[in-house]
């Protein structure tokens, strides 16, 4: 067994031999690590030695083999070493001759490396500036831009800069910095833009009523042709109003002498936008909200709202945040501070009302927003859109409403409301023209038309009132044919009789009857005013003008008729005038009509058209005229009669009848004199009430608790104060009469009169109550009172002293009269 292991280690040993010999002596370090992996390496060094003392005896061999030939060559190099020598002095000497003939030379070498070393550098120096100056100029161009504002081409240069030119030189310190430094500047850039907008809104918040004036001032100007037009037209086809148009007309041109083309047409105005564009484009070196106009009335072109404003501030903050990607971000932000100016905008200052100016301050205010949003709208895509421009329209539209119907309802001046209602449709239409719904606020315009009517209805009150205090309530008389032309051209009257009448003479009518009519015309001329422009028809505008018309004479000249008829100092002259006067102007109502027909060339025939109540108005006041009279009369009757002073206990009467009755009477005859021009059943029924009422008031005095006695010779004194007023009915101081019909005002008297002073009882007793009783209106209780007032003889002078001497017996009459009335007055009772 130990033999077997002995050879295989033998083997292994020479087999590791081998390797050493023909092995790299690089991997040699594998095979002796086997050796000393194993046990036997103390007999592995012995063959090895062994081996080496082999190589030993086979090299010595070969020496010994080579010997003479290595002599030989010992000995050729030694023979070569003197050469050598030889050679090695002469390279020495050349060397020597080389290094002093070319020292010079390799100055010049070392200068010319010297050189190229150096060309080498500028050459590499050139080429890094080459990269590195463009960086350094866009960084310059960059800091320039921001300076002077230029925050869109800034930001374009920055992208180039960070994309371009940076990348090529990243490995130098500057563009670190400068790598560094770019997103500051950008957030540098978004802010001073967004700082550049806030100041852009802040500056059209301020100037958004000098916008909106100006887009309302080209929309006036053309308003201004349309209403030539159209008053040129109506000069054409109603000659009728012909005059007042034509002062329209020459108001107008004399106001604004120097019209220009009006507005612009929609391709005008596209095109201006276009060029706006291009002028206020993101490289727009203006940064300022609202630009420098010279005063509008020095040209004659009034220039357009956009030409007030340069957009380039909004245009170069879109452009940037949507470089940005932050576009979302601004668009939010102006949408929403839009949203508070609109809120602002809308506020109207609590003293509007009073001015004009208020209402075209904040009207503009308005206008000028909507004109920027509508320019912003078209010149952008997508910073606004229409359901963003429409749902401010529809919040400014209700706010805007309900200003105008709270600060509208506190105007009081009808010129005011009209001027105001002018400008809410030159708002309306400014807003149209730019595509804004407006039929709102032209419904509400006809709700301050009503308004408008009250305030009118107001004014004319007052000058009714005016005209009416100011009359002098007498015919208007007339000296010559031009005077008379003129009256009968200012009212529609026309009678044949005064015509033919010379001068001078006198129209029926006073002063008031022309004045009112003509201030009616003008009622209605100014109600016409303010259906200009308000999109009605023809009919719309006739009913409007009518119904406002009717309340003018049912309400307002109603009531100034009626106080002036109810004053306290109103005489009976005055009330016969306007008496006279209303029946005139109810005849003139027809030319009221037509007057109306020609301005709104709307036929009467036409269906739903409404009637002038003027007829109804002027006979109302006729009426309450005529009332006024019978009282007044009657006034005047009481007060004579207050005069009257009789001696109730006179023995005989007088001559003639009393003097207050003579006045009386020539006064009543005075009176009727002057009621010729009243129509006839006017002047019957005062003369009849007046007779009546005279009638009435002699009774009562007669009868008057305070006179206890009377005596026949009073009796007669009274009977001829009333034969006095049967010769005044009998005189006819009316005309129209039939018979004695006027004379019955006074039978009761008459009856009574006779009773007593024929002292005819037997009659009256015999004949009581038959029809053909001869004092059928003696009523027993009144003869009873007169009686009583004649019995009493307890006083010195009684009626019956006279009596004594020859009746004696008429005082047991009397009381035989007394008792047979009571039974007349009991039975009548029963």
């Amino acid at each position: 067994m130990a033999e077997l292991e002995s050879l295989e280690t033998a083997a292994e040993h020479e087999r590791i031999l081998r390797e050493i010999e023909s092995t790299d002596t690089a991997c040699i370090g594998p095979t002796l690590r086997s050796v000393y992996d194993g046990e036997e390496h103390g007999r592995f060094m012995e063959k090895l030695e062994a081996r080496i003392r082999n190589h030993d005896r086979e090299i010595e061999k070969m020496c010994n083999f080579h010997y003479q030939g290595f002599v030989d060559s010992i000995t050729e190099l030694l023979k070569v070493r003197g050469e050598a020598q030889k050679l090695k002095n002469q390279v020495t000497d050349t060397n020597r001759k080389l290094q002093s003939e070319g020292k010079e030379l390799i100055i010049a070498m070392e200068e010319l490396k010297q050189c190229r070393l150096q060309q080498r550098n500028i050459s590499a120096t050139v080429d890094k500036l080459t990269l590195c100056l463009p960086v350094l100029e866009m960084y310059s161009k960059l800091r320039e831009q921001m300076k002077s504002k230029r925050h869109y081409p800034a930001l374009k240069t920055l992208e180039h800069l960070e994309h371009t030119y940076l990348p090529q030189v990243s490995h130098y310190r500057f563009c670190k910095v400068m790598v560094d430094n770019i997103p500051k500047l950008r957030e540098e850039i978004k802010e001073v833009s967004m700082s550049d907008l806030k100041d852009f809104l802040e500056s059209i918040r301020k100037h958004s009523d000098k916008i909106g004036e100006t887009a309302m001032k080209q929309d006036c100007r053309y308003n201004q042709w349309k209403i030539i037009a159209r008053i040129f037209f109506s000069l054409l086809l109603s000659p009728n109003i012909k005059a007042q148009q034509q002062r329209n007309l020459d108001n107008i041109v004399s106001q604004h002498p120097r019209i220009s083309g009006g507005k612009k047409s929609k391709k005008e105005a596209c095109a201006g936008s276009d060029l706006e564009v291009k002028n206020t484009s993101p490289m727009s070196e203006q940064d300022s909200g609202i630009l420098d106009v010279e005063d509008e009335e020095e040209d004659d072109e009034v220039p357009g709202a956009q030409e007030l404003v340069d957009f380039s501030p909004v245009y170069r903050c879109l452009h940037i945040y949507s470089v940005l990607g932050a576009r979302e971000t601004f668009e939010n932000y102006y949408r929403k501070q839009r949203r508070k100016q609109a809120r602002l905008v809308l506020q109207p200052p609590s003293n509007m009302h009073e001015t004009l100016d208020g209402y075209r301050k904040y009207f503009n205010q308005i206008v000028g927003f909507f004109v920027v949003e509508d320019h912003i709208l078209h010149t952008t895509q997508g910073l606004v859109n229409r359901a963003y421009i429409d749902e401010l329209w529809e919040m400014a539209l209700s706010k805007t409403i309900a200003a105008l119907r709270t600060h509208s309802s506190y105007c009081s001046d009808p010129s005011l409301v009209l001027d105001l209602k002018n400008l809410i449709v030159l708002f309306a239409d400014t807003l149209q023209g730019y595509g804004f719904p407006v039929n709102q606020l032209f419904d509400m315009l006809l709700e301050i038309q009503d308004q408008y009517s009250e305030t009118l209805l107001k004014k004319w009150s007052g000058v009714f009132r005016n005209i009416l205090d100011s009359d002098n309530y007498s015919p208007i008389p007339v000296t010559n044919e031009e005077i008379y032309k003129k009256m009968v051209g200012q009212f529609p009257f026309q009678d044949a009789e005064l015509e033919k009448q010379p001068f001078p003479k006198k129209f029926p009518f006073s002063e008031f009857v022309p004045k009112v009519y003509n201030q009616i015309k003008e009622f209605i001329y100014a109600c016409l005013k303010f259906s200009e422009d308000l999109h009605l028809s023809s009919t719309e505008v006739d009913d409007m003008i009518r119904k406002s018309t009717n309340l003018l004479l049912t309400r307002t000249l109603s009531n100034c008729l009626q106080n002036v008829i109810k004053r306290k100092n109103v005489g009976l002259t005055e009330l016969v005038q306007i008496i006279i006067n209303t029946t005139h102007l109810e005849k003139s109502c027809k030319f009221l009509e037509e007057f109306i027909t020609n301005i709104t060339n709307v036929l009467p025939e036409t269906v739903h058209t409404t009637k002038l109540y003027g007829t109804t108005t002027f006979k109302d006041a006729r009426h309450a005229a005529e009332e006024e009279i019978y009282t007044n009369l009657n006034q005047k009757i009481d007060q004579f009669l207050q005069l009257a002073d009789y001696d109730w206990m006179a023995l005989e009467p007088g001559s003639r009848a009393s003097d207050y009755l003579v006045d009386l009477i020539g006064f009543l005859r005075s009176t009727f004199a002057v009621f010729t021009h009243l129509p006839g059943k006017v002047a019957q029924t005062a003369c009849m009430s007046a007779c009546k009422h005279l009638s009435t008031s002699l009774m009562q005095l007669l009868l008057e608790a305070e006179v206890r006695q009377l005596t026949l010779g009073a009796l007669q004194q009274f009977n001829l104060d009333v034969e006095e007023c049967e010769q005044f009915a009998r005189s006819g101081p009316v005309p129209g009469f039939q018979g004695d019909t006027l004379q019955l005002a006074f039978i009761d008297l008459r009856q009574l009169l006779d009773l007593f002073i024929q002292w005819d009882w037997s009659t009256y007793l015999a004949d009581y109550g038959q029809p053909t009783c001869k004092y059928l209106r003696v009523n027993p209780t009144t003869a009873l009172v007169l009686l009583e007032k004649m019995r009493d003889t307890s006083r010195k002078n009684n009626v019956f002293a006279q009596f004594r001497k020859n009746e004696r017996d008429k005082q047991k009459l009397i009381d035989t009269v007394a008792k047979q009335l009571r039974g007349l007055i009991n039975s009548h009772h029963s």
